[in-house]
């Protein structure tokens, strides 16, 4: 699909061809050291950012790498798309920030007298402090403007629930989001629209922010502020300017979004996974969350994973004490790397990498107790070296342990495959693939599609795809070819 023309409002928001700064935000202090300090919010003076390490998974991103080209190809001046207009200022400006209970009760009237939608964003600092809690809440409206809210410094935000009522919330990649919105008060009292999901559904190759906007509004959006550590306080004026940006388009983004899917027969679809996404319950507690540690698979002996337990336990309980990211206390390579060494000594355990940075020397007798409490614990006391499985065995060792299962999942594969190509939507929007698996491994007795039907709604799938899929799969499974021996093996 070609790119729409700018909208009114991104016109308005910035010239074409508008400048964007490409300086680098400043390297971050050693959070594991030192302490961020809590100054008033939204001073124009500016302190010291950081830019996030690590790349993005591409599928989850919506982004793609960028590649070579091939040997003798060469890029042309004429061949080249225009560049896009690039947003950089918002339309009215870089907002004052609400960070006091006189600013949130005037912001909840401006908010309660604005009208439709409301674009909802929030900034987390994810790498840099404990937990996944917001530290700036951006909204839009219109008739309000843009507000940004320091949930820090007002950790209830409930009155602008209220004052929003049943409006319809407008977000991108809304699952990362609600969570921690809800934790201070703000949930959606109405409708919801997920940019990011509808993109997906659409058939976008990337459904980033900024892609989508390229893509509908042909505007480009600057993201060079996007992992710095948003608990800073003050927090600098050209990060909040980016965070007003983040909200500035997603109103008119939405209404082209909606247009497309409508355009695609796909808006009833997306009601249905916007409400699932607004109504989905909390993630449940993981069970043994110290065995997602990086590295894990090193560990070979039981008592070698009890270190690894203790050690993270120890870094957990010192990274919430402090309120910093537990791999700024001790990353899990050092984890692992105790865990294999099993030193007993200050001069052993500074050996190893990591530990011999000042601020692991100061903690090396927390740590060499942590490791003496997983060398030291009972046998009947170690951790398992697996888990019991929740849900089948991984599907490549089907053939042998259930060829019938084997055959029905390559079957399922397939119908699912094709429609996903046939509708232009991602094989796992159209159906979990978990679900898949499970409904292949224990099918439905009797195998036709009413049975498929209840199974799928059982599993968590939405109407809209338990009707375009329960017929053929039951079908397919049905028919999936015979095997001499379908008794499962142990």
């Amino acid at each position: 699909m070609t790119a729409r023309q700018p909208s009114p409002a991104a016109a308005d928001a910035s010239p074409a061809g508008a400048p964007v700064s490409s300086t680098p935000d400043p390297a971050p202090a050693d959070a594991a050291d030192a302490s961020t300090a809590q100054q008033p919010v939204g001073s124009q003076g500016a302190q010291p950012g950081a830019s996030g390490s690590g790349a993005a998974d591409p599928e989850a991103t919506g982004t793609e790498a960028s590649g070579t080209e091939a040997p003798g190809a060469e890029a042309s001046d004429a061949d080249a798309p225009a560049p896009l207009p690039v947003l950089t200022e918002p339309a009215e400006g870089v907002p004052d920030v609400v960070a006091d209970p006189e600013a949130l009760a005037e912001a909840a009237a401006r908010l309660a007298a604005g009208t439709g939608p409301v674009a909802v964003d929030a900034e987390r600092a994810s790498g840099y402090r404990y937990g996944q809690r917001a530290f700036l809440v951006q909204l839009r409206r219109a008739g309000t403007g843009t507000l940004l809210v320091d949930p820090d410094a007002l950790p209830d935000l409930s009155s602008l629930t209220a004052a929003m009522g049943d409006a319809e919330w407008v977000l991108h990649a809304a699952g990362q989001d609600l969570p921690c919105l809800a934790a201070v008060g703000l949930r959606p009292g109405g409708a919801l629209v997920d940019t990011e999901l509808g993109a997906r559904l659409a058939g976008f190759p990337k459904v980033g922010l900024a892609a989508v906007l390229q893509r509908l509004l042909g505007v480009d959006l600057a993201k060079e502020h996007s992992a710095v550590d948003w608990s800073t306080r003050p927090l600098p004026e050209p990060w909040l300017r980016y965070a007003a940006l983040d909200v500035e388009l997603l109103l008119p983004l939405r209404d082209a979004l909606l247009e497309v899917l409508e355009e695609q027969g796909k808006l009833a679809w997306a009601a249905e996974e916007f409400a699932a996404v607004r109504d989905a319950p909390p993630a449940p507690p993981r069970t043994d969350p110290w065995r997602r540690t990086s590295g894990l698979h090193a560990i070979r002996s039981r008592r070698q994973l009890a270190v690894v337990r203790e050690l993270w336990e120890e870094r957990e309980r010192l990274a919430q004490l402090r309120d910093v990211s537990p791999g700024r206390v001790l990353p899990d390579r050092a984890v692992v790397a105790a865990a294999t060494a099993m030193p007993t000594s200050p001069a052993a355990l500074a050996a190893l990498p990591v530990f011999s940075g000042p601020a692991n020397r100061r903690r090396a007798a927390t740590w060499l107790e942590a490791i003496r409490r997983g060398q030291g614990m009972a046998d009947r006391d170690l951790p398992p070296t697996s888990t019991p499985a929740t849900g089948p065995p991984p599907p490549r060792t089907w053939k042998d342990r259930d060829p019938a299962a084997a055959a029905r999942l390559a079957a399922a594969r397939e119908v699912v495959t094709t429609r996903s190509e046939e509708l232009d939507v991602p094989v796992e929007n159209l159906l979990q693939p978990d679900l898949l698996r499970r409904t292949c491994w224990e099918p439905p007795q009797p195998l036709d599609e009413e049975g498929l039907v209840s199974a799928l709604a059982a599993g968590g799938a939405r109407a809209w795809q338990v009707a375009l899929l329960a017929g053929p799969l039951a079908q397919a499974m049905a028919d999936a070819p015979p095997v001499e021996a379908s008794a499962r093996r142990p």
